[in-house]
This record gives C-alpha cells, sequence and structure tokens, in this order.
C-alpha cells in the first residue's frame, strides 16, 4: 500500500518506530533492541526518510535479512517524497560542499606515486565521518601511529652480485596465487566514501590479480561481491566475526562457502569495540561547524553523563561473540566447514604457539590497526619475537600481518621475517575514497613497483629468496 509522509512521521517513537529507506517504508520497532549499533542511531531517523544514513553504511538486503515480511509496510506516496540525496531535498551542509570543492581541486591520477600521495588526497575529499572512522584508533593512538613507524626500527642487509633482471614478486596464499604478496584486508564502510564501496575492491583484485577479503558486514551484499568477481575462479576470502548464537554463525558460514569463498578469517581481537574517540566526535564537530558559533540548546546534564555512541563502527559492534575460546570456537568453526581457518588478531607469541597447536591454517599477526587495545604491539615487532622465539610456527602454518604496511619495503621485511603476505585496509580504503576502482588498481601497481624494485636491490629474484638474514632491528634512534 502507499503511505504518505504525514502518516510514517506520526510512527516516531521508541514504541512505534517507522522508517524510510529507498521510498519504502519498514517497521523496525521490533528490531530496535537488536540493532548492532544500539536503538539511538536508528530513533534519531524515527518517522523519517534514512535512505543516505542507510546506503552509507548497509546493504540494500540488510532490510530483507532482518525485518519479517510483515514489517515492511509498503511504498512512500511519490507526490510526497523524492528520492534521499535529489536535488533540493537534502540541505548541503558546509561540510557536504567543502567535499565538493575539494573533488574538484584533487589532482589527477597519474601524479600518485605513493600510497601516502593517495591518502593526502583521501583525507581531502573525504566526508568528515568517514574521514574520522578510517582514521581513528583506540585511545591516544599509541598503537596507531606505531604501526606505521614500527617498521623503520627494521633496516635491510641487502646481498649484490646476483641476478635480478628477472623478479617474481608472486606468491600464493593458503593455495590461491596471488601477483604480489598483499591481499586487500576488509577496513569496513567503503560505502561512506564511495557509492561502489566493496564493489570496487573486487574489480580491481580480479583485474591485478590479487585477492581480497571481504568483511562480515561489507557495504554489498555477499553474494553481490561475489557476482562482481571478473571470473568464478577468482578467489575471496571471508573476514568473520562470529555471531554469539551458533546457528545464525553456521548459517552465515555455509553460505559464505556456497557462495564460492576460499578461506575464513577468524576475528579475535575486538570481543567489545576499542575506544575510537575520533569517530564517536565527528558528529559533535560536525554539529558545531553547523552552528557557526551559536551556544548549543540547553542540555540535560544528567542524560548527557550517561556517555556516547561508539561512533560509526558501533553500527555492528554486538555481532561478535565475546565468549570464543581456543578449546570451544576452534574445533566448532572445523566442524561446520571444510575452508581453511586462519586466526586474525594475533598480539602476542603465546597465542601463536596456541594457534598452531589448535591446527589453523594461518594466523594474521594483527591489532585491528590500532583502533582496539592502545598499546597492543605493532604487527611487525610481534613477528620479529616470534621468529626469534618460535620460529618452528612458521613450518606450522602460514603467517600474515597487517596494520601500518604503507610501502613496498614494509612487505618485504615482513616477508624476510617468514610472514607469507601482508594484508593492507586504510590504503584501499583511501585509493578507493580518491579515484574509485582506479585508485585501487593505481595503489596495487604502487606496491608492485616498489615491491619488485626493493627485491631487485635486496638480491632476491624470488620471493623465496627473502630471508631472515636480509633484515636486522636496530636502534639507531635511542641515543637521541
Amino acid at each position: 500500500m502507499a503511505l504518505t509522509i504525514e502518516q510514517v512521521a506520526q510512527h516516531n517513537t521508541q514504541s512505534s518506530c517507522w522508517l524510510i529507506v529507498k521510498r519504502r517504508v519498514y517497521d523496525v520497532t521490533s528490531f530496535l533492541a537488536e540493532h548492532p549499533g544500539g536503538t539511538k542511531v536508528i530513533l534519531q531517523f524515527a518517522g523519517k526518510d534514512a535512505t543516505t544514513a542507510y546506503e552509507s553504511i548497509h546493504p540494500l538486503s540488510f532490510l530483507d535479512e532482518y525485518l519479517s515480511k510483515d514489517k515492511h509496510l509498503g511504498s512512500i506516496d511519490l507526490d510526497d517524497s523524492a528520492p534521499a540525496g535529489a536535488d533540493g531535498q537534502v540541505k548541503k551542509t558546509k561540510d557536504m560542499r567543502r567535499v565538493e570543492l575539494e573533488r574538484k581541486r584533487k589532482p589527477p591520477i597519474n601524479r600518485m606515486l605513493s600510497s601516502a600521495d593517495i591518502e593526502d588526497v583521501a583525507m581531502r575529499v573525504l566526508p568528515r565521518k568517514a574521514r574520522s572512522y578510517y582514521a581513528s584508533g583506540g585511545d591516544d593512538g599509541i598503537s596507531l601511529r606505531e604501526n606505521v613507524r614500527a617498521f623503520s626500527r627494521f633496516f635491510f642487509k641487502p646481498r649484490v652480485l646476483r641476478k635480478v633482471s628477472q623478479c617474481d614478486p608472486s606468491t600464493t596464499i593458503l593455495g590461491h596465487k596471488t601477483s604480489i604478496p598483499v591481499y586487500i584486508s576488509f577496513a569496513g564502510l567503503a560505502k561512506l566514501a564511495h557509492p561502489n564501496g566493496d564493489l570496487n575492491f573486487t574489480r580491481s583484485a580480479g583485474q591485478t590479480g590479487i585477492i581480497q577479503m571481504v568483511g562480515t558486514n561489507p557495504s554489498f551484499s555477499h553474494a553481490e561481491i561475489a557476482a562482481a568477481r571478473l571470473t568464478p575462479q577468482q578467489p575471496l576470502f571471508l573476514q568473520l566475526y562470529k555471531n554469539p548464537d551458533n546457528e545464525i554463525a553456521k548459517r552465515f558460514v555455509q553460505r559464505a562457502e556456497q557462495l564460492g569463498y576460499k578461506a575464513i578469517f577468524l576475528t579475535v581481537d575486538a570481543p567489545v569495540l576499542g575506544n575510537r574517540e575520533t569517530d564517536i566526535k565527528a558528529p559533535f564537530e560536525e554539529e558545531d561547524e553547523e552552528r557557526e558559533g551559536e551556544p548549543l540548546p540547553p542540555q540535560d546534564e544528567e542524560v548527557e553523563a550517561g556517555g556516547s555512541e561508539g561512533g560509526v563502527a558501533s553500527a555492528f559492534s554486538k555481532q561478535d561473540d565475546a565468549d570464543k575460546t581456543w578449546e570451544e570456537t576452534i574445533p566448532w568453526l572445523r566442524s561446520i566447514t571444510k575452508l581453511p581457518i586462519v586466526v586474525k588478531g594475533i598480539q602476542c607469541v603465546e597465542d601463536a604457539v596456541l594457534a598452531a597447536e589448535a591446527g589453523v591454517d594461518g594466523i594474521v599477526l594483527s591489532n585491528h590497526g590500532g583502533r582496539q587495545l592502545d598499546y597492543a604491539p605493532p604487527s611487525i615487532e610481534t613477528l620479529h619475537q616470534l621468529r626469534l622465539r618460535h620460529p618452528e610456527v612458521f613450518e606450522k602454518l602460514e603467517v600474515f600481518i597487517d596494520g601500518g604496511v604503507r610501502r613496498g619495503t614494509d612487505v618485504l621485511k615482513a616477508l624476510c621475517l617468514g610472514a607469507k603476505a601482508v594484508g593492507m585496509g586504510r590504503p584501499f580504503n583511501y585509493a578507493n575514497s580518491a579515484y574509485g576502482e582506479a585508485g585501487v588498481v593505481k595503489l596495487i601497481r604502487i606496491m608492485e613497483r616498489e615491491i619488485v624494485t626493493g627485491m631487485r636491490l635486496l638480491g632476491a629474484a624470488r620471493v623465496s629468496d627473502l630471508t631472515p638474514e636480509m633484515v636486522m632491528r636496530v636502534d639507531f634512534y635511542s641515543k637521541l
């Protein structure tokens, strides 16, 4: 049936909450308590058109999956509502106008020589909300910054007089070939910055021969991403936030397996959401900017003292099982799938050893990009410690790292220490933000060029030539 704007507007409370999304009306009252991001994020759009906010985070199939058919109330009267974002329907904020201007000013893509160049452009053209989410770290951002800086504590010991005119940077990840030892690590909310979201990663990975890891909550459905592959053989990996309900989690994993996903990367470093203050502050800063210095309206301090929502990332913060264990979760996951299992989020040598004992196929040394526990160690340092203390682990499973990788030399340092490949998340989100699919391809080509150049200068014609003897940890800066 067709509803009017006035009818929908009457349902704007917690006891009766309707939303408009893409000209369709939904009763989300019963879903409020279950929403991963909490009740408040939905109630701000109660009785209104939530299309723009919804599309920036969720795939369109989300409501079909989580709401029963009787909660799909019908369409909105076309005379009363234009599509969200249509000219004249959305008042442009100062941030929207800034983004439009910066996009017109951005340099041509052929001027991008490094991931840093692309990040600089992205930070100018990104909406405030997206920029705050992508750049956020836990607490004071110590781990966030150290992830990048830690690579500077490792120097090479290049070998000379070796044949390097022919150099092959390809390798395999869990048996799947990749043109360079880099995979696209899921960083979340890709649609905040580009309407094609994760689909740009899928198409770019197919063009360049690398592998994409898809998250539990991508910007398009897992089926849509699988369908966007250039060939059915193009491998996709799944980063799994395990639902607390084993049956729901089982259906999710087996559905991904049916769609052709080739490995499960079980996320273990986010039982709760880290304290990401940059992300949380973004809407406050935008509100202040719009007020142009005017004072805020009177506040109920007792209510406000209760704290703030967890920013954009809180939309999915309640979907991960906080009671996963080595003894229960790994055997359970092994029992429901034949896919390789990789534990993502190992932050110490002791847990790397436990992973090997548990018989998983791989581990990702990672502190979640510095977004979770501040002062969790950089992955390159954990990798170095693992090489020194338990080198046998590298023979039992494949070791990957992510966090802070910005240069081809960073990749090579990790490979010298025993990593099979490295994941890059934020840099690909920045590339997608700045130049879309072309930007993602450009970043992959930049990394390929830097990796090949570095291999030749190291004296390595193949990835297998990269050995621990080619890298050393230094303390040059400790005496300054």
